[in-house]
């Protein structure tokens, strides 16, 4: 297997695992690295393709080895930019696996080198993925910050999926910090953002979820998770089953209907366990907890607790580290509890207290002086009891204070976000229109790559079938009609030439006069395109001689031009841009069409040859074609061979 062999199975794997074709996507590449003697760089490139193809199925463990392979391959070629890849998607293995402070400088060497490199349009994904990092490990101003300097990066390089990556990040981290106006904000938009793209919404519906259960209002809050989750599960992906799942648990929880949550919470523990994802398997294991103590099963709810705290300590989540001692202290100062033991009480306690003074999260630290007010109480030490009282109250006012600040803003919130949904309701009809418009005028595959944001298409084709095709007379005839009778006629007959185009798989590049141009074998190559060309051209002869849409006892006729050969298509033009197509093939096609006879379909040698032997062909012989010199060409007989 050949050097350039590789690198095209390898790209074939990439374009697998964004089908979410792992299986294939692994088999491509595994076939890749079984070659003998592979120079470093493509085994850099290979195993980086296994791994992402493994992390996205989930086997984030698995696709570990091979991140950290690739890295080394990359050294060892000495190549920059592999290295640069390998490094990011080293960081986000890490990532998935709850190692953050790997994630991290994974991350920052991947970022120095991309900068090094002046690979600014890889730059915004890397400093977006060190904003998640400081967002998972509850760093929101941080977070902030490079979610920010992402969302400028993408805006000025004009990649548009990175703009609704970036946007739902910044929302995520507005809720978090409490602001919840403009976490809906920006939450509402990144669900525009990705209807705009066709990209799934599991994770802007959810965060928009999130901002609702933030507000208290837990009916829109299950509205928008459950909308979530059927996105998840219909696009096949666990991570975003098990944290939607997570969530609906939660509100359940809040609720207090504990069997919903806790069956809710138990499916989004085994997926989190099953993907390797420690940072869920922590938080939810944590929440199981809580929802055994609503159910007063403190044995539960304490085996619960400690295996959350061990997971949230080794991982390094200090807040939820703090959260749940206080809650494990709570819990032994219990003495209903079979296990009541005073001197854990007080130690955890003190323990809690000291760990949310340092990272000042107050609505914490005063429940953990609250339970230990309660417990001193209950032992009889009095003085303890009024100090660690008077400290709950002094911060239970600070903290209802601001509560009641954020509470009567909430009220000028939701006035805004009625606002905002309405003007959401618009924005969102505004983009279908615009979709539909693009979808009418472009290729599918075109309109998207325009609506991502890029801006210059262009691309050859090895060899595409041309055709064009005339209206013989039309000129003469349109003199003895009127204007209606001539546009509403041709509007006719080209919608049935449209959707002939449709059934043999040709794309309408254009109309000019009564003149149609449309091609067969692109922007998807397809191995059959003479064929499907010639189906169409035969049809649209018949179309054309049973035509009487444009009254009296005018009898139409087409002539038709075919050409096999290569082309360059692209996008051109800023405003009113069009697909259209330029070449050699294209003029030829059309001389094939010009230098034709009514009622035939004139065609070249070389698409005979493409055509095979299913079609019949009366040679011409040799004539002279303007611009072409002497060409051999033929007529395409109506009736093909089965």
């Amino acid at each position: 297997m050949t050097f350039e062999e590789q690198q095209i199975l390898i790209a074939e794997a990439e374009a697998q695992t964004t089908a979410g074709k792992y299986a294939e996507a692994e088999t491509t590449v595994r076939a890749v690295l079984s070659e003998p003697g592979i120079a470093p760089i493509i085994q850099a490139q290979a195993l980086i393709a296994l791994s992402e193809s493994l992390w996205h199925r989930g086997m984030a463990k698995d696709a570990l080895v091979y991140a950290e392979e690739a890295v080394a391959a990359a050294t060892e070629a000495g190549s920059k930019s592999e290295e640069a890849n390998s490094l990011r998607n080293g960081g986000i293995v890490y990532g998935i696996l709850g190692d953050y402070e790997k994630a991290v400088e994974c991350f920052s060497r991947a970022l120095a080198l991309y900068d090094e490199l002046g690979q600014r349009s890889a730059v915004g994904g890397i400093i977006n993925n060190i904003g998640i990092v400081y967002k998972i490990r509850g760093e929101y101003v941080k977070a902030l910050e490079f979610f920010t300097r992402a969302l400028a990066l993408h805006k000025e390089l004009g990649q548009r999926s990175g703009i609704a990556a970036a946007t739902v990040n910044i929302g995520i981290v507005y809720e978090r910090l409490g602001e919840y106006a403009k976490a809906l904000e920006y939450g509402i938009h990144a669900i525009v953002l990705h209807e705009e793209l066709g990209q799934p919404l599991g994770v802007a519906t959810a965060n928009v979820g999130i901002v609702y259960w933030g507000l208290g209002d837990h009916a829109k809050a299950l509205e928008y998770f459950t909308r979530s989750l059927a996105l998840y599960e219909e696009l096949g992906d666990p991570s975003g089953v098990a944290l939607v799942t997570g969530n609906i648990g939660g509100v359940y929880e809040c609720l207090g209907e504990y069997a919903k949550s806790l069956a809710s919470h138990t499916r989004s523990l085994a997926l989190h366990e099953e993907l390797g994802e420690r940072d869920g398997v922590a938080r939810v294991t944590g929440n199981i907890g809580n929802v055994y103590w609503g159910l007063g099963d403190h044995a539960k709810a304490l085996e619960y607790f400690t295996r959350s705290l061990a997971l949230h300590e080794e991982l390094g989540m200090c807040a939820d580290a703090a959260l749940v001692i206080g809650n494990i202290g709570a819990l032994y100062a219990q003495k209903e509890f079979a296990d009541y033991n005073p001197t854990k009480a007080e130690t955890l306690l003190q323990q809690a207290i000291s760990l949310n003074q340092e990272l000042g999260t107050k609505q914490s630290l005063y429940e953990n002086h609250k339970s230990l007010a309660n417990f001193y109480s209950q032992e009889g030490r009095w003085e303890e009891a009024f100090q660690q009282f008077k400290k709950y109250h002094e911060l239970y006012q600070e903290v209802q204070s601001e509560e009641s600040q954020k509470k009567a803003a909430q009220v000028e919130q939701q006035r805004q976000i009625a606002e905002m949904e309405k003007r959401t309701a618009a924005e969102r009809a505004d983009a279908e229109a615009t979709k539909r418009v693009l979808h009418n005028i472009l290729p599918p595959t075109i309109a998207q790559r325009v609506v991502s944001g890029e801006e210059r298409i262009a691309e050859s084709f090895e060899s595409v079938t041309v055709l064009f095709a005339d209206i013989v007379g039309f000129t003469v005839l349109s003199q003895h009609i009127s204007a209606t009778e001539l546009v509403s006629g041709l509007d006719v007959l080209f919608s049935q030439f449209d959707e002939l185009a449709e059934k043999h798989g040709l794309e309408k590049i254009k109309t000019i006069g009564d003149a149609y141009m449309a091609v067969s074998g692109l922007p998807e190559p397809r191995e059959d395109h003479a064929e499907s060309a010639a189906k169409m051209a035969m049809e649209m002869v018949e179309v054309v001689k049973e035509f009487a849409g444009l009254g009296g006892d005018s009898h139409l006729q087409v002539r038709i031009g075919l050409h096999t050969g290569e082309v360059v298509a692209g996008i051109i033009g800023k405003k009113k841009f069009a697909y259209d197509l330029w070449g050699d093939a294209v003029n030829t096609a059309a001389r094939m069409e010009s230098h034709g006879e009514a009622g035939k379909i004139h065609v070249s040698e070389e698409f005979v040859s493409a055509a095979g032997e299913r079609f019949s062909f009366t040679e011409r012989g040799e004539m002279e074609v303007k611009g072409k010199g002497v060409m051999r060409t033929f007529f395409l007989q109506s009736t093909s061979t089965p």
